[in-house]
C-alpha cells in the first residue's frame, strides 16, 4: 500500500484517537491496540517517515494513559476542566448566544412592562412579595428579605433550589426544546419586573450592586443551564447526517458536561447570597468588585477561554493532517 493511502485510510482513526482519547479502558486498549499494528505495518513499509514517528508517539502517549497511577487519575480531573468543558462548550457556543439573547430580550420586556402597568409586576411576582417589599422599603430596608434568617440554613436552601432548577431546565430540553426556552423566557420577563419595582423607587443603582452579587452567577448560570437543556433536544430535533438516536446521545453527553460544569458556579453564588448580599449596606467599590469579578469568570471560561482551547485543538489538528 502507498504511504499516501494508507494515511488517508486510517488519519481520522488516529487524530480521534489524539484529540478525543477514551475513557473506557477497554476503548483504550482498542485504540492502542490499533495504534500499534499501524505502527508496525508503518516501521515495515516507511521506516523513515514522518508517520512512523507521529504513531509511534500516538501508543506510547495511548500506552501511558491505560497505566496511569493515581496522581494521574487527578490529572483527568484537572484535564475535564481544562480541557473537555471548554470544548463542549465550544461546540454550543451558538447555544448560548440564543438563551443570552433570549434572556435579554425578554428582561427588557419585563422591565417596560412593569413601568407601564403597575399590576405587572405583582402578576409576575406575587402581592405578598411585592406587599413585603414594599414595607421593607419604607421601612428604610428595601433588602432586608437577604438578611432574614440564618446565613447557613440560607445557603444550603438557595444552592439545592437553584441546582433543582437548572436541573429541571436540562430535563426539560428532552421535549424538543420549548419548554426550557419558555421556563428561560418567563424567569426573564420575572426579573426585568424585578428590578423595575426598585428604580421606579430611585433604588435602580443600589438594586444592581445589591441584587447583582449573587445575581451575575446565579442568573448566568440558569442561562447556561438552559442551554445544556436546548443541546439536549437540538441533538434529537435535528440530528444531522447522524442517527436520530446517536446524536441525541451525544447531546446529552454534552449537556451533562456543561451542567456539571455549572455545580461550583451555583454553590458560590448560593453562599455570596447567604452570606454577603445580607450586608447590602457595604462600601459601593466592594460590591462593585465582586459583581465585575463574577461577569469577568464567566465571559472568560464560558466564551474566551473555549475559543482559546478550540483554537489550539484546530491548530494540533492542522499540524497532524500535515504528516
Amino acid at each position: 500500500m502507498r504511504e499516501a493511502l494508507f494515511i488517508k485510510k486510517n488519519k481520522d482513526e488516529w487524530l480521534k484517537a489524539q484529540l478525543m482519547p477514551a475513557d473506557d479502558p477497554d476503548e483504550m486498549a482498542v485504540e492502542f491496540t490499533r495504534l500499534v499494528d499501524d505502527l508496525s505495518y508503518a516501521k515495515t513499509f516507511y521506516p523513515q517517515s514522518k508517520v512512523t514517528r507521529y504513531l509511534n508517539a500516538q501508543a506510547s502517549k495511548t500506552y501511558m494513559s491505560i497505566y496511569q497511577n493515581r496522581k494521574e487519575e487527578r490529572n483527568r480531573i484537572a484535564e475535564f476542566w481544562k480541557k473537555r468543558v471548554p470544548l463542549t462548550v465550544r461546540r454550543h457556543h451558538s447555544v448560548l448566544l440564543l438563551c443570552a439573547a433570549l434572556f435579554i430580550t425578554f428582561f427588557i420586556v419585563g422591565f417596560y412592562s412593569s413601568k407601564y402597568d403597575e399590576s405587572f409586576v405583582r402578576e409576575m411576582l406575587g402581592n405578598n412579595y411585592v406587599n413585603m417589599t414594599e414595607e421593607n422599603i419604607e421601612k428604610g430596608q428595601p433588602f432586608g428579605v437577604y438578611a432574614a434568617g440564618s446565613s447557613l440554613l440560607m445557603w444550603l436552601g438557595i444552592m439545592i433550589n437553584n441546582l433543582t432548577v437548572a436541573f429541571g431546565y436540562f430535563l426539560k430540553g428532552l421535549f424538543f426544546c420549548f419548554p426550557v426556552l419558555f421556563s428561560l423566557v418567563n424567569e426573564a420577563i420575572r426579573l426585568g419586573a424585578f428590578e423595575q419595582m426598585f428604580f421606579a423607587k430611585g433604588l435602580g443603582l443600589q438594586s444592581v450592586l445589591t441584587v447583582f452579587i449573587h445575581g451575575t452567577l446565579e442568573i448566568s448560570a440558569i442561562v447556561i443551564a438552559a442551554a445544556a437543556g436546548v443541546v439536549i433536544g437540538k441533538g434529537w430535533m435535528f440530528p444531522g447526517t447522524s442517527k436520530r438516536l446517536d446524536a441525541f446521545m451525544r447531546g446529552a453527553k454534552d449537556g451533562v458536561i456543561i451542567l456539571a460544569s455549572l455545580i461550583p458556579v451555583f454553590v458560590i453564588a448560593a453562599f455570596f447570597e447567604g452570606f454577603i448580599t445580607r450586608h447590602y449596606t457595604m462600601p459601593m467599590f466592594l460590591s462593585g468588585f465582586i459583581l465585575a469579578a463574577s461577569a469577568a469568570y464567566i465571559v472568560w471560561y464560558y466564551i474566551i477561554y473555549p475559543i482559546q482551547v478550540g483554537k489550539r485543538v484546530r491548530e494540533k489538528t492542522s499540524t497532524a493532517e500535515s504528516v
